[in-house]
């Protein structure tokens, strides 16, 4: 059975709530999802569902309301993580919601120049955002555990009243939690929320659509009609399809005549303009020459460009290639506080279980380089940090 699929296309931007909308309009139960959000132990909410149009786009408006009498609470870090690991959230949603808490975190204690210890937690510490962020990661179990795509979200302009006052859309959390990732500087108003926008960066790999077949579309509605566009996410929920489970090719072209310059170069473009992986090896070529073989992995809809690439930049006069099977675990990023800094920690998860976790590889090197002490030692510390905190 080939793997289950969710493609996001923020149309209109993305937020918790749009994002629950979506999973509901998919056939997500609201009651399901509420049974165990309960157990985050939070008092004085529940949903409230509807069916609403966005410039004629049908879909599901999801607000979680709060009760007047529930007091906004400035929640530390350590709080809220504290619920979600007693929660009854499945082991692999409990990690994802850490991860996307922990980076609103990172992001929020940069921007004001503070310990990630001493952050406090005020729009996304109030009841509804910790529902919308476990709900969301509870949504996507529910619903298969698929792997989601996303395209760029659009970012918004002008200002957003926040309790620290007027601040400037989009919000500085949000493009710190972007950083590095496509996204589109368009629209009016705030059309990206730091919770959305961290749960994209956890959940979603950015790109264009993989080939697949569509059993289900869901439409999350925001809360306001916008001039220039409908305001929805649309999710679009499916499997690979025959092309995508058996479409990553292996290339490889073997030279004898190549500059070590030449073949960094091209395993860097190959790279650059979206190979999976990229590889240089050592072999013996005919009457004894030494010579090396150069291979990339890449996607279907990738090979023609690959191709071309190596023939025309490489020495050969031909490209070998040949469809391969992968087995890729799920990929989440989670962040671990050593004696020498903060390192990332990026987890290899199939069926809700963790099977590989690896220290980001820049993070351990600027830690070590920073304390000026081998770079093992941080990696040994990184994993003992992980370990220890499992």
């Amino acid at each position: 059975m080939n793997p289950p699929l969710l493609y996001l296309e923020p149309v209109g931007g993305i937020a918790g709530d749009m994002f629950l909308g979506a999973a509901v309009d998919l056939g997500v139960e609201p009651g399901a999802l509420e049974v165990v959000l309960r157990t985050l132990g939070l008092d004085g909410w529940g949903f409230e569902v509807s069916r609403a149009t966005r410039q004629e786009i049908a879909g599901v408006q999801l607000h979680v309301r709060v009760d007047p009498g529930v007091p906004h609470v400035h929640r530390p870090l350590s709080e809220i993580l504290g619920r979600i690991d007693r929660s009854a959230l499945p082991a692999g949603a409990k990690e994802q919601a850490r991860a996307v808490f922990e980076l609103i975190g990172r992001a929020e204690s940069r921007i004001h120049d503070v310990p990630l210890e001493a952050v406090q937690f005020h729009e996304v510490g109030a009841v509804d955002s910790i529902v919308d962020v476990c709900g969301a990661v509870l949504a996507l179990d529910l619903l298969g555990q698929p792997t989601v795509h996303t395209a760029p979200p659009p970012l918004g302009s002008g200002t957003v009243q926040t309790l620290h006052g007027p601040v400037p859309v989009p919000a500085p959390a949000t493009l710190e939690i972007l950083r590095d990732q496509p996204v589109r500087f368009e629209g009016v108003g705030e059309l990206t929320t730091p919770t959305g926008a961290a749960l994209l960066r956890v959940l979603a790999r950015p790109g264009p659509p993989p080939p697949l077949t569509v059993q289900r579309v869901g439409y999350g509605l925001g809360r306001r009609e916008l001039p220039d566009r409908a305001n929805v996410l649309r999710a679009t929920l499916g499997t690979a399809s025959d092309t995508e489970a058996a479409g990553v090719w292996e290339l490889a072209v073997t030279l004898d005549d190549a500059t070590p310059q030449l073949l960094g170069y091209l395993v860097e473009r190959l790279l650059a303009e979206g190979a999976l992986d990229a590889w240089v090896a050592p072999v013996t070529m005919k009457k004894g020459r030494p010579g090396h073989v150069l291979s990339a992995l890449v996607e279907a809809g990738q090979r023609e460009g690959a191709v071309r690439r190596l023939l025309t930049e490489s020495t050969t006069l031909g490209v070998r290639s040949w469809p391969v099977q992968r087995t890729v675990l799920d990929r989440t990023v989670v962040e671990v506080a050593t004696p020498h800094g903060p390192v990332r920690i990026k987890l290899g998860r199939q069926g809700g279980e963790t099977w590989n976790a690896s220290p980001e590889y820049e993070d351990v090197r600027a830690r070590a380089e920073e304390a000026g002490v081998p770079f093992k030692q941080v990696w040994a510390e990184a994993l003992a940090a992980y370990a220890a905190r499992r």
